[in-house]
């Protein structure tokens, strides 16, 4: 009898890539997958672009929200009606484990799975954990952290530090491909810069601010977010995106230098592909401060450089591009030695060493 696993995650692209990162290794050792998330979030889009042929069970999602609105008095019972739509799921499927990547949809399907004593691992990406996975971790079997920091805001006895979880397509990314589909030339060098899923507007204007000044030195890769592209600033060496989906890694592997938010999984990425960052993480009045915390921990063990989103105009930018280009040399040799993340199908074999058999 096949083994069955379901998955987890969602609200942001950040709660999905891991997930997708460790889908086609549990297919491809034979076992059923199904997906559970909301009704309209980013992890429906990206699951069923990337997996047509899985199921896609959707619930409903209470948010969970940390500060004062109407809507809080309705999220409780969202909640509530998530958990049952998930214990529903769960009994129909009888799957050997749930691998839960955070997200408010999750919370519902680990609850669920409790009741049915369904295994449960979560994987947290960032130092501090978030709200959804604070609220899941007492009924989780193990929790696989990114960074080994984190041990210290976690249960004692339950925490596997795995490092990040990469997904094995970006190892094959095409430069020659990345630069044929911006139309960009073979000899200049290409600044990639990601607002990550949603876009980043403080990063986009700075860049719009200075895009003729950094075309003198560079080809630019903008993923600026969804409506965000301006027609009437494409031009010969910079190419912009909404988003892009298997064309990352070509487009990763054709970047010299790269601007981005703080993103654990993004920036891990970046490590692995031995790309130089300056990261702005986005500000602890926009977000709990997991990027600030991340990008702190990164630019202390010399992998990257940062400016505060306070600090943040088209002069500061610019010269922060400049430094990282200079110093280029220098990140290469530092983050040639620092290995703290797995590939996907080496994470699918330490999953499969925590899950216990089901009595």
């Amino acid at each position: 009898m096949r083994k069955k696993a379901v998955f987890t995650g969602g609200g942001s692209a950040g709660h999905v890539t891991v997930n997708a990162a460790l889908i086609p290794e549990f297919l491809k050792n034979q076992w059923d997958v199904i997906y559970i998330g909301s009704r309209t979030g980013i992890e429906k889009t990206i699951i069923e672009k990337e997996f047509p042929d899985i199921p896609y069970h959707f619930i409903s999602v209470g948010k969970l929200r940390r500060y004062f609105s109407l809507e809080n008095v309705k999220d409780p019972f969202r909640v509530m009606i998530g958990v049952a739509q998930a214990f529903h799921i769960l009994k129909q499927e009888c799957p050997d484990f749930v691998f839960s990547k955070g997200g408010f949809v999750s919370v519902p399907v680990v609850l669920a799975a409790r009741l049915q004593k369904i295994p449960v691992i979560i994987h947290e990406s960032d130092i501090t954990p978030g709200l959804a996975n604070k609220i899941a971790f007492p009924f989780a079997e193990k929790i696989c952290t990114t960074f080994k920091e984190t041990e210290s805001f976690l249960p004692k006895g339950k925490t596997v530090h795995a490092g990040a979880v990469l997904r094995n397509q970006i190892f094959k990314g095409n430069a020659a491909k990345g630069k044929r589909i911006c139309g960009f030339i073979k000899d200049k060098p290409v600044l990639l810069i990601m607002g990550g899923s949603l876009g980043a507007a403080r990063i986009n204007e700075a860049i719009i601010d200075i895009l003729p000044r950094l075309l003198t030195d560079f080809q630019i890769i903008h993923i600026c977010g969804k409506g965000n592209v301006r027609s009437e600033l494409i031009r010969p060496g910079y190419a912009a995106f909404e988003y892009v989906h298997e064309e990352i890694y070509d487009l990763l592997a054709a970047s010299d230098i790269v601007v981005s938010r703080a993103g654990s999984n993004s920036i891990f990425e970046f490590l692995a592909l031995q790309k130089p960052m300056l990261l702005i993480p986005l500000s602890p009045k926009a977000s709990r401060g997991d990027q600030v915390l991340n990008a702190k921990c990164f630019e202390q063990a010399g992998l990257a450089m940062v400016l505060q989103e306070e600090e943040l105009s088209s002069r500061s930018l610019q010269a922060g591009i400049s430094e990282l280009f200079s110093q280029r040399n220098e990140f290469f040799v530092r983050m040639n030695s620092y290995r703290s993340f797995k590939r996907a199908d080496d994470m699918y074999k330490i999953l499969v060493r925590l899950i216990q058999p089901r009595k």
